[in-house]
């Protein structure tokens, strides 16, 4: 049985995500923090979405004891010109705000589906610059990932071409383990990453082989994603994690998973589901030791 705080230690770069457990604000954050998480990644409702306001939910987060893993999420905001450029330009500046009131390090852009939004790569990469210089002043990076059915970036490898064209130093990318699996990215590529530029990693899994068309994509991802060894992938994960680790990637992992049946368990139900899983990736995938998913146990009380 794992020492509790080397159960701890194990957990320290691996958080959860609010959208994944149901009920209000404080109550998730105390699962999470009995779980043995020390991190929290938050999503705009969670503070605009609190009976107090979005000043009384910073407050809960910050009392709570869990650091903000990241703040999500900004849409559709790259390619789109004239009044369309302005509106989101002011909605992102919104998003920095309540990003840097959580002292959250990293602001999650997705990329656009937008029809209206150029599909000329300078041109998202221009608008994702002004982006990141918003943020610069505030300490914030912005983590750009392609939606596996964004419109034009739907995979990591042009996720990593727009941010490069950019080259502003707190723009990087976020890797999400379902979006690769769903698009069948190959992980060779993620060698013409740099390292240091990646600012996130989230990761979950799905329970069928394949998603063939965007909406399939956008519907299990949206639904039935499980937590990492729960689900048919893991043979991918593993090559996934311990290539980024391979690479010195040192950063946060946080665990996104979108499920309507984790929305109807009590919480402490599905945040134990994600310490079993955490504890699986931080003592036997990073240290080489990989039992079988269904001999996972729950480790540490």
């Amino acid at each position: 049985m794992t020492d509790p705080r080397s159960a701890r230690e194990a957990m320290r770069d691996v958080g959860m995500d609010t959208i994944t457990l149901a009920g209000p604000l404080d109550a998730k954050l105390r699962a999470m923090r009995e779980a043995g998480f020390g991190q929290v990644m938050l999503k705009a409702n969670d503070l605009v979405g609190h009976p107090g306001g979005w000043q009384a939910a910073v407050a809960e987060v910050k009392a709570s004891g869990l650091r903000a893993t990241g703040f999500q999420v900004l849409r559709d905001f790259e390619g789109l010109s004239g009044h369309l450029h302005e509106y989101k330009l002011d909605i992102a500046k919104t998003m920095l705000q309540m990003c840097a009131a959580l002292d959250s390090p990293v602001l999650l852009a997705c990329s656009s589906t937008s029809a209206h939004a150029s599909q000329d790569p300078d041109h998202l990469a221009r608008d994702l610059r002004k982006l990141a210089m918003l943020a610069l002043p505030l300490g914030i990076r912005i983590a750009y990932e392609g939606l596996s059915w964004g419109r034009t970036i739907n995979e990591y490898t042009t996720a990593w071409d727009v941010v490069s064209r950019a080259d502003c130093p707190n723009l990087g990318v976020c890797l999400d383990s379902f979006h690769i699996l769903a698009a069948k990215t190959p992980l060779d590529a993620l060698a013409d990453i740099e390292p240091g530029k990646v600012f996130l990693v989230q990761l979950s899994d799905f329970l069928w082989q394949e998603t063939r068309t965007f909406e399939e994509r956008m519907a299990t991802a949206r639904t039935y994603r499980v937590f990492p060894g729960e689900g048919v992938h893991t043979p991918q994960l593993v090559d996934l994690m311990q290539t980024l680790d391979g690479m010195g990637y040192g950063g946060d992992y946080s665990f996104e998973v979108f499920n309507d049946d984790y929305q109807q368990m009590p919480l402490p139900m599905v945040a134990e589901r994600a310490r079993r899983s955490a504890l699986w990736l931080a003592e036997d995938v990073l240290r080489g030791a990989l039992p079988l998913p269904g001999q996972l146990r729950l480790r540490g009380a």
